[in-house]
């Protein structure tokens, strides 16, 4: 008798407890759920079908990110130095500059980091398939690359972004390609992009044929939902221009050069370029150059207004 009043007492103590919680006003509940991290939030999911409305809210979701503690990820790409191999690793640094106690999703040696958005990184691997690891649940999705002959298939074009007002995940990759190798030699003409839910790559064909060695040498990057790379402007002979792909509208636009980063230097070497981002913003860096060797002045510029395309002189 005594273990059944014991039992009977625990469990309307459970349902009073219950009862307390879910009669809290809707603010409160969701207050105590901003300061839970995403993987007890999941499990939070299977308690109640109220609960789970409300983590599934997408007003919820974004407004837990921003509650959220930030951590920085530091991903060292695989390297060779002094002969020795330095396998591909990653490690979660929190505010503190402290080494966080967070799991991260298992990194392969032969991993190459494509990009990170909102916690979320997208990984090319050598094998057919790109992965994308989620580092606040540990969940990792393999998704099959767009190409089937992986002969000629390198991590530099492939790219990862978020839009912020589709909010949708996409997955970018550049060239056609016939038999490992690109279509047009040097040049591509189609960006083949994956939204994340869909269930296959799309096709979508550029104004005109780009360079794939400027975005070799001088890289590629994800800004505000919009892909920027450097390509030969083929109207100005030797010179560049920025091409821009934005991930909602899937479409292009030129952003030209300020015209003193054109100018020839006294060295008369040829130029180099590198795109980049800082604080949000566009950024080139280029300098000229003489057997791989700097010459003169290296010169930073960043993107003020993309509709105007201003650009403003950060460091000379």
């Amino acid at each position: 008798m005594l273990i059944m009043d014991s039992e009977e007492a625990g469990s309307k103590k459970e349902r009073n407890e219950e009862y307390s919680i879910n009669c809290l006003p809707r603010e409160l509940i969701e207050r105590i759920f901003f300061r839970l991290p995403v993987s007890t939030l999941l499990v939070c999911i299977g308690v109640c079908t109220r609960w789970k409305n409300l983590i599934r809210d997408p007003n919820f979701v974004t407004s837990h990110l921003k509650h959220a503690s930030h951590y920085s990820l530091i991903f060292f790409q695989q390297d060779y130095v002094a002969g020795k191999h330095y396998p591909s690793d990653a490690i979660l640094i929190d505010k503190a500059w402290s080494q966080s106690t967070y799991a991260v999703p298992t990194i392969d040696p032969d991993d190459f980091l494509c990009g990170s958005c909102n916690g979320i990184i997208c990984l090319y691997t050598k094998t057919s398939t790109i992965k994308i690891a989620n580092l606040a649940t540990g969940e990792c999705l393999h998704l099959e690359k767009p190409i089937k002959n992986l002969s000629g298939d390198q991590f530099l074009f492939y790219s990862f972004g978020f839009h912020p007002l589709t909010r949708e995940y996409k997955i970018t990759h550049l060239g056609d390609y016939v038999e490992g190798r690109p279509e047009n030699g040097d040049k591509f003409t189609i960006i083949q992009v994956y939204r994340l839910g869909d269930e296959k790559w799309k096709d979508i064909r550029t104004p005109e044929a780009l360079s794939l060695s400027c975005v070799k040498n001088s890289g590629l990057i994800n800004v505000g939902g919009t892909m920027y790379w450097l390509t030969n402007d083929m109207a100005t002979n030797w010179k560049h221009v920025v091409m821009c792909f934005d991930l909602g509208e899937e479409a292009f636009a030129r952003i030209e050069l300020p015209t003193s980063v054109l100018e020839n230097s006294v060295y008369g070497g040829p130029r180099r370029y590198r795109i980049r981002e800082i604080d949000g913003k566009i950024c080139i860096a280029t300098a000229q150059t003489w057997h791989k060797v700097i010459y003169g002045k290296l010169q930073i510029w960043t993107l003020d207004n993309k509709v105007e395309q201003s650009w403003s002189q950060k460091y000379n």
